[in-house]
């Protein structure tokens, strides 16, 4: 059974955000990329992202500090930047570079991730977490979910979409 959990975290940053080094890279499920091509969709199923091995924003640390305070340990951070017409259907993330890199292998099931909505919600925003639409959503809301928990994300709107995935392991 996935869990997934919503809170509201107190809106401390800038738009700082929206000015980091921002790059794409492909899914890295080519089997999964092959089957939403085949369905039709858009070959463009990531948006942008500034993971760890770029400049973070000033502000990065609290972030860190605050899912550290909950306990959890090894915490990477990656900004996401979703662009209109990028449309990233259901799927389990796999983590692969996370488990080699913590030596996780056999302990998947103490991977968490967070999604932190960095600005508030527009019109064509979407997002859905174990089959369960989110939208409306204020800046610091927070969609924390275990392990493989399905979930998508989609731009149909007309500004970017701005996301932090925080990574950890409990």
């Amino acid at each position: 059974m996935h869990t997934v959990k919503k809170y509201q975290l107190y809106k401390f940053w800038d738009d700082e955000y929206k000015n980091l080094n921002y790059i794409n890279e492909p899914f890295n499920d080519v089997k999964l990329s092959a089957k939403w091509t085949a369905l039709g969709y858009s070959n463009k199923f990531t948006g942008d992202m500034c993971d760890m091995r770029s400049t973070q924003p000033t502000w990065n640390q609290r972030v860190v500090d605050i899912f550290t305070a909950q306990g959890w340990r090894d915490i990477g951070t990656s900004y996401y930047r979703m662009n209109t017409g990028t449309v990233l259907p259901t799927h389990g993330d796999l983590y692969l570079k996370y488990i080699d890199l913590f030596n996780l292998q056999g302990q998947e099931s103490s991977i968490r991730r967070a999604v932190v909505f960095l600005n508030d919600w527009e019109p064509g925003h979407y997002a859905e977490y174990c089959n369960e639409p989110f939208v409306n959503w204020l800046a610091g809301s927070t969609v924390e979910w275990s392990y493989d928990a399905p979930h998508m994300a989609a731009n149909l709107g007309l500004t970017p979409r701005y996301t932090l995935q925080v990574t950890g392991h409990i």
